[in-house]
């Protein structure tokens, strides 16, 4: 996978926006104004997505590519290097689930709002 497979992946789900909060180098992606996943521009080795706390413990322990968030809640994140052994099946699983943990987050009304297909 490269950042731009990433990108495409990232905006093709409902309600996407691209934005870069912190600067010209990192690369944010939100759903209902939520972030979901970053990536850094400079080092587009690796991002970081949400993660159920248990799945993330799991994760960590059987994939060295898989390490706590870097300046994220260590508990709810997981900095992803993708140029290591994981698949690219296992690296969309973990876009995926980021991006439902946000959308199951918010308000019914803007969940409903949402179109049901990708999530």
């Amino acid at each position: 996978m490269n950042i731009e497979t990433l990108r495409d992946y990232c905006l093709q789900k409902p309600a996407t926006e691209e934005t870069m909060p912190f600067g010209d180098d990192t690369l944010v992606f939100k759903v209902g104004g939520k972030i979901f996943l970053l990536i850094s521009l400079k080092e587009a080795n690796r991002f970081n997505v949400k993660c159920d706390p248990e799945l993330a413990i799991q994760l960590r322990e059987s994939y060295s590519e898989v390490q706590p968030g870097f300046h994220m809640n260590k508990t709810h994140w997981n900095t992803v290097y993708f140029d290591g052994s994981l698949t690219e099946k296992q690296l969309l699983e973990m876009i995926d689930h980021s991006y439902n943990l946000i959308v199951k987050s918010l308000p019914k009304k803007m969940q409903e709002a949402l179109p049901k297909k990708g999530w």
